[in-house]
């Protein structure tokens, strides 16, 4: 007679590691979302948003939406004979490079004792990754609504303006509230995290790749390496003189929440600028970028359409502002004498132009539409006009094309001189003289 084996309630290997990589793909999400969330709610807190009547942690919430790529869309009331409309468009960069880079540094640190990634394998996990994403981001979107009065004048003329609106006109004080459109940020969102994953396997030297995909990284991992190391080296040079700023020109409350909530929004325009790049836009009200000065100095200039925001225009308030152009030369020449070393010795100086030239071209075509800012408040009093002292715009637009293409051009040129400047070092693929006649004898 045959002696029965016991039944082991221990799960099966195959169930064991599918548990672990969806545990790996939680880790990744959660860990992306809660750097998103610190970093907003420390930018919010210096901003003051704490001392709003409730609510702190719905707009925390409503800015990492935003920042994943989300809409949200803005009401107000302000009673039956009265009527608020705002809008805005604005993505809070410095939470959404902390969320990409946490995000993708989470994806890839499982794959890195692998030497080969298998397509099936990698498609798996980054499918995993996105489900829990959206879920995540669905979660937030219901988190990410809240209304607020909105403040009309101050002291006495406040109490005047809410007697003439409560008793005159049957109107309510304003309100402005705040929704999260849910299909619009789940689509975003999708766009958002899959281009996460994707720059993170291709700006990683080390992850492994699919077989079919390992003969292309030479062409492509050194120049998109590089391309990070040059959005993150602007970033890095606004903090420090953000923090230069803050503790020697006061206001350090103001410019930590611009550093905490949209520092590559200022770095990566001034990026643009240097180049040679535009924006345009408009300030109107009392509202105004949180922003330099000089800047918010150049949109206030055309009261009449849209001031051009530029080098000329920049060194016309400032004429530091042509130092963009040297940090611009400077940064984009190192760069590219970077992705020149790490690339084989192999390569010719025209591939390291072409392959630069692509790389900045697609780079500026990602980082210059998300600069863009639209913001619009206005108290209209019987359905006519707007009280000026209430209602406002900011609007800052950019030329993506133009400066995609002029980073096309920066890129080839400066591809082309690193690639000189590597010259006489030392490479991975090269040989020296030495090593070569000990070889043949």
């Amino acid at each position: 007679m045959s002696r029965q084996q016991p039944t082991s309630s221990r799960p099966a290997p195959g169930a064991r590691q599918l548990a672990r990589h969806w545990g790996e793909a939680l880790a990744a999400v959660l860990a992306g979302l809660l750097a998103m969330a610190v970093v907003a709610a420390l930018g919010l807190w210096a901003a003051g948003a704490a001392d709003l009547p409730g609510g702190f942690v719905n707009i925390v919430a409503a800015v990492v939406v935003m920042a994943a790529g989300g809409q949200i869309d803005l009401s107000g009331d302000a009673g039956a004979l009265a009527g608020t409309n705002a809008e805005l468009t604005a993505m809070p960069l410095t939470v959404t490079l902390v969320g990409a880079l946490v995000t993708g540094i989470c994806f890839l640190l499982p794959l890195r004792h692998h030497a080969v990634a298998r397509t099936r394998d990698l498609l798996a996990r980054a499918a995993r990754t996105v489900v829990l994403w959206l879920v995540a981001l669905a979660c937030l979107s219901a988190l990410a609504q809240h209304d607020f009065p909105v403040s009309i004048g101050g002291g006495e003329t406040e109490d005047t303006v809410s007697d003439l609106f409560g008793e005159l006109l049957d109107a309510a004080d304003p309100t402005v509230g705040f929704r999260t459109d849910l299909g619009a940020t789940l689509g975003f969102g999708l766009l958002w995290i899959l281009g996460v994953l994707l720059m993170a396997l291709l700006v990683s030297r080390s992850t492994p790749l699919p077989p079919r995909l390992v003969r292309h990284q030479e062409a492509v991992r050194p120049a998109a390496h590089a391309m990070l190391l040059l959005v993150l080296a602007y970033v890095v040079v606004g903090l420090v003189i953000g923090i230069v700023v803050a503790t020697t020109r006061g206001h350090a409350a103001e410019t930590w929440a611009v550093i905490l909530l949209g520092l590559p929004n200022v770095t990566w325009l001034a990026l643009g600028v240097g180049i040679g790049g535009s924006w345009e836009g408009t300030v109107e009200g009392p509202f105004g970028l949180p922003m330099p000065p000089i800047l918010d100095a150049v949109l206030r200039t055309d009261t009449a359409g849209l001031s051009t925001v530029d080098l000329s225009s920049l060194t016309s308030y400032d004429s530091r502002a042509w130092w963009l152009l040297a940090v611009a030369a400077v940064l984009v020449l190192a760069v590219a004498f970077l992705a020149a070393v790490h690339s084989p010795a192999r390569t010719r100086l025209w591939q390291h132009a072409l392959r630069m030239g692509i790389a900045f071209g697609l780079t500026m075509l990602v980082i210059t539409p998300v600069t863009l800012v639209e913001a619009r408040f206005g108290l209209s009093i019987l359905g006519i006009g707007e009280l000026e002292s209430l209602g406002g715009q900011v609007v800052l637009q950019p030329a993506v094309w133009k400066t995609a293409g002029l980073a096309v051009l920066w890129g080839l040129v400066a591809g082309f001189l690193g690639g000189l400047l590597a010259k006489p070092v030392h490479r991975r693929g090269e040989v020296d003289e030495g090593q070569k006649d000990t070889r043949t004898h």
